[in-house]
């Protein structure tokens, strides 16, 4: 049935791009420490050696944090990263830099082979809409961190 031909009109929904970022007092983000320091209280003290967390901080091109995004909340031993949820909010609010951020609910800060290949996928993902993924944390619950840019793993 075509629409016109019977007189009916279509509605299609008009699209508006509206972008006011209060970014004045947020963090620049200069090395591992300042982003541990914001990405912390993203996590909760509660559960973090009960269940595996992964947020995203996202960052302008002069590495002020736009916002952190809690991706997801998991098991014991994982949880889910999806790349297109993380690259998509990247888009809509047009943040050049990327970090990634997750828990060991056991303390242990070695990143795992699946931690590794995760945010490879992501970086190369990133890589197609200039979206630079500087870094990736692992955050336990003993106040530490160990950090894929500081190891040379990014």
């Amino acid at each position: 049935m075509n629409p016109l031909k019977n007189n009916i009109i279509p509605t299609v929904s008009e699209i508006e791009v509206s972008y006011r970022p209060a970014i004045s007092n947020k963090p620049i983000i200069t090395s591992s420490l300042d982003a541990y320091t914001v990405l912390k209280d993203f996590i909760s003290l509660n559960t973090i050696a009960l269940q595996e967390h992964f947020v995203v901080m996202y960052l302008n091109r002069a590495n002020r944090v736009l916002g952190v995004y809690k991706l997801s909340n998991g098991g014991i031993t994982g949880t889910v990263a999806d790349p297109r949820l993380i690259l998509g909010i990247a888009l809509k609010i047009a943040a050049t830099g990327i970090i990634l951020a997750h828990n060991h609910p056991s303390g242990n800060l070695k990143a795992s082979s699946a931690d590794l290949e995760l945010t490879k996928k992501i970086k190369t993902a990133a890589s197609f809409m200039d979206i630079m993924v500087t870094d990736h944390i692992i955050l336990s619950v003993n106040c530490e961190y160990f950090s894929f840019a500081d190891e040379g793993l990014i």
